[in-house]
């Protein structure tokens, strides 16, 4: 079982492809190559809000060099709404029972 992952609450984000941006540079990845990706928007047909979700791909390891220099990964560190947040496992848990709007990740 993974111990990190990443907790994305799409309530918060606006779909401004910070992580997409941040993510590519970090890992000098080419154009047609993600490691986390913005969807195109939703509608949530219980309250017509718009949602935007950043999906990571299979490409994403969680930044583990990044975090071996004791960094946080690129797209949290570049999501200026919060949107994104990694952590254990046990403590993203925790955080997503008390929210509606939320996605926990973690690579296997």
């Amino acid at each position: 079982m993974p111990k990190f992952g990443l907790l994305i609450d799409y309530e918060y984000c606006v779909g401004c492809r910070s992580c997409e941006v941040a993510c590519k540079m970090e890992h000098n990845r080419p154009h047609d190559e993600w490691g986390i990706r913005v969807q195109e928007p939703v509608e949530d047909s219980s309250d017509g809000k718009i949602y935007y979700i950043p999906f990571p791909t299979d490409n994403c390891n969680l930044c583990g060099k990044r975090r071996a220099r004791g960094k946080k990964p690129s797209c949290e560190k570049h999501c200026w709404t919060g949107a994104i947040r990694f952590g254990r496992i046990e403590e993203l848990t925790e955080i997503l029972k008390e929210k509606s709007k939320t996605v926990l990740w973690a690579p296997h």
